[in-house]
């Protein structure tokens, strides 16, 4: 419990809580922090602050401060790639990423716990690139005071599936790229898209181990894909014949060099005709010409996802359909936008 007391009589008494100080456009911060015995040159700093009166704190048994809530409730929000320190400030306690990776996020148990009476968390939206060291979220206990068991309830809550957060690393497939196109392997047209998705894999630091230009031709596009298989490719990104011409046979030649699944289609504009299929463990990613005219395409919003060993079916690529929708703006700002913040 909290007793009240005059300032003038806290001298040599521990504070229960931080005191926050606020100095438009300078400073805010705690002046004095929890635990800090109150002597008598403070009296007059505190009274400028507003504090005639202090509160000293008697904790029952079944009673938490704010401070030590904070900490029981990071333990159980942070999970594998997460790291915290026990250092509240204010009664709040930031959760980092250990490493850079791609943050996962329980939004279920998130939503759960946040439904407990008198806690809190919040954070970065779920499959957001972090950086080592970035915070990406944080907790507090809203009173000075509460009592254990709802920090308890909320704790639980947040470890039942493993905890709430985690950060995973990303991997750096070998990468195979098949452009497929008869005016492109003709040299009626210059392609652009092997440019483009080199640039893009080697921003994750993933190497292209091989490249084949193949035309419309069902046989010649499954050949290719064994082929960079055997060469020990284990990501392979074919361009063009994802649409429905009858000469399009992309998606024919992947199910004929032995896919095991195929997904065609996404809720996600740019990209709608996106094709995901696995032949062996190793993901094969169908890419429509979206690519080459749009910075950021539902490729984007799926290829970290499957750098961090996530397997990409149908009901992700359904989900990808809140937020999946591109302003086309005109100058793309991506990834800060809310392009593929809902998925």
């Amino acid at each position: 419990m909290l007793r009240k007391i005059a300032v003038e009589e806290a001298v040599g008494m521990e504070l229960a809580h931080d005191i926050t100080e606020i100095r438009p456009g300078e400073f805010k911060g705690a002046a004095f922090r929890k635990g800090q015995k109150v002597c008598a040159e403070d009296v007059c700093r505190l009274q400028k602050l507003g504090k005639n009166q202090l509160f000293i704190l008697d904790l029952e048994n079944d009673e938490v401060h704010e401070n030590q809530a904070a900490a029981i409730l990071a333990e159980s929000l942070a999970g594998p790639g997460v790291v915290w320190e026990n250092r509240p400030t204010e009664g709040k306690i930031g959760l980092t990423a250990a490493f850079d990776g791609l943050l996962k996020v329980d939004l279920p148990a998130l939503a759960a716990f946040n439904m407990v009476d008198e806690v809190m968390c919040a954070s970065r939206h779920n499959n957001t690139l972090v950086k080592a060291g970035q915070l990406v979220a944080a907790t507090r206990a809203i009173p000075l005071v509460m009592k254990r068991a709802p920090i308890e309830r909320a704790a639980s809550i947040a470890g039942q599936n493993g905890h709430v957060f985690s950060v995973r690393r990303l991997n750096r497939p070998p990468t195979g790229l098949i452009i497929t196109g008869s005016e492109v392997f003709n040299g009626l047209i210059e392609d652009r898209f092997q440019p483009i998705l080199t640039a893009k894999m080697e921003a994750f630091g993933c190497r292209i181990k091989a490249v084949d230009l193949c035309p419309d031709d069902r046989t010649l596009i499954t050949r290719a894909i064994r082929r960079q298989l055997a060469a020990g490719c284990r990501l392979l990104l074919l361009t063009g014949g994802m649409s429905v011409d009858p000469d399009d046979v992309t998606r024919l030649a992947i199910r004929d060099a032995g896919a095991e699944e195929m997904h065609y289609g996404s809720a996600v504009l740019p990209g709608a005709m996106f094709l995901v299929s696995y032949l062996g463990g190793v993901p094969l990613l169908g890419l429509p010409a979206c690519g080459l005219h749009h910075r950021a395409t539902v490729f984007d919003l799926v290829l970290p996802r499957i750098l961090a060993g996530e397997r990409i079916g149908k009901a992700e690529l359904a989900l990808l359909g809140h937020g999946g929708l591109c302003h086309d703006c005109a100058e793309c700002r991506f990834p800060d936008c809310s392009f593929g913040l809902g998925s």
